[in-house]
């Protein structure tokens, strides 16, 4: 089993440094020598030897469960040299051919349906929101931040984002906005403030539910903040705008079809649909097994190949498409370092194996966004052509305005926060 491994390790690893100690106490490194060194070991040969013929799963578990120890370094260098590789022609036929089984069988573990989608998000968001105060900016934006430029911190990032959206969905006074996801309301709360917008946040997480209407009975205007627990299929108004943050990836491939045909019902004739999904720049494939087991359950980055087709489907029109590439991979790593920082808490909260799992989720996700094809669309969708400007230079004087109107407002003003006490 030794020689496999080393065999394995010499053709994938060529840049950096690696030194494996296998579970019978042999040590080896690899690579070229570069970077900070990263050394391993190995508690059992069980646990190895699952690594070794589908690291995908199993690198992960092997680490939340103790059996992989890193001995020099970091669980986030290791991800990063190991994720960092060129593999063209070095995967092994064993991770091949799961890689074929799972694409094939990917729309069996995405069946989502009102009860296993309650289900799945209730997996995860439903943990404890004490648990995302302790990384997450003061506003509880779980999703991509927007680096407007490299020395934003997180919560300004956040804001940033806030104010994107909202200029590209180009609410008016009195308008109808749905937002399917809503978290815990903290978009919700600025469109309503800046906008003087109704705005109705649907969710399927108990947590996030409480969480969001504690903070729109502290708003300035609670009547115009109607948060629900319902299920985007059950929605029945017609609405002037409708905007989705983060929960795309939970739709499932199979019901793309549904949920812009959904989205089209929804909207009113001269209606704007503004859909943030993380997505993936390569072709259709599959959820990565070890985040679709212990994360995501029932979760998928689309292609953006899937996401347009099925919109072309729907009848709906696309009016305008942004990439971002490197701002989620930013905001994953100002989430893990603040984790990090705040680890012992979430082990007095949870365990020693969840604060583990965590780090490894945060880890592995931000090395996706930088090393392995993921990124963040921003799609912009409308029933009619002619329902935004011809060219994009609303987007940015709009931007321009809502900072202007923030910088303007007293402290305590019209578009500012509910604070909350986080977790120290």
């Amino acid at each position: 089993m030794n020689a496999l491994v080393f065999r394995t390790l010499r053709r994938l690893i060529k840049k950096g440094t690696l030194t494996i100690m296998t579970a019978n106490g042999v040590a080896r490194t690899f690579g070229d020598g570069g970077g900070a060194p990263v050394a391993i070991r190995f508690r059992n040969a069980t646990a190895q030897r699952r690594v070794l013929f589908d690291p995908e799963l199993r690198l992960g578990e092997a680490f939340v469960d103790g059996d992989l120890i890193v001995e020099q370094g970091t669980i986030t260098q290791l991800l990063e040299l190991l994720l960092s590789q060129e593999h063209t022609g070095t995967t092994p036929i064993a991770t091949k051919m799961l890689a074929g089984l799972r694409f094939v069988v990917r729309r069996l573990a995405q069946t989502n349906g009102r009860k296993r989608s309650k289900r799945n998000v209730a997996h995860h968001y439903d943990l404890s929101a004490k648990l995302y105060e302790l990384f997450l900016d003061e506003d509880m934006q779980y999703s991509c931040a927007y680096f407007e430029n490299p020395d934003m911190s997180l919560d300004e990032a956040q804001q940033a984002k806030k104010r994107h959206i909202a200029a590209k969905l180009r609410a008016d006074r009195q308008d109808r906005v749905l937002d399917i996801g809503c978290g815990w309301g903290g978009l919700a709360l600025y469109l309503a403030e800046a906008f003087d917008a109704r705005v109705t946040g649907i969710t399927l997480s108990t947590e996030q539910l409480e969480f969001a209407r504690t903070r729109a009975a502290a708003s300035s205007d609670p009547a115009r903040l109607d948060f629900r627990s319902q299920d985007y299929r059950d929605v029945t108004e017609r609405f002037d705008r409708i905007v989705s943050v983060g929960m795309f990836e939970h739709v499932g491939v199979n019901h793309y079809d549904a949920f812009f045909r959904k989205c089209r019902d929804l909207l009113d004739d001269d209606g704007v649909l503004l859909l943030h999904s993380i997505g993936r720049s390569d072709p259709p494939s599959y959820t990565n097994p070890w985040i679709a087991k212990y994360i995501f359950p029932g979760g998928y980055i689309p292609a953006l190949s899937e996401v347009l087709s099925a919109i072309e489907r729907s009848g709906l029109v696309v009016t305008d498409i942004e990439i971002l590439r490197l701002h989620y991979a930013e905001t994953l790593r100002h989430w893990r370092e603040r984790f990090l920082a705040h680890r012992a808490t979430a082990v007095e909260l949870f365990d020693q194996r969840f604060a583990r799992l965590w780090e490894y989720y945060l880890a592995v996700s931000e090395l996706a966004f930088r090393y392995q094809g993921m990124m963040v669309f921003q799609i912009q969708v409308a029933r009619r052509q002619d329902a935004v400007p011809l060219t994009r230079a609303y987007i940015e004087r709009e931007e321009r305005r809502l900072q202007n109107l923030t910088a303007e407002e007293p402290e305590c003003g019209r578009i500012c926060q509910p604070t909350f006490v986080t977790v120290s």
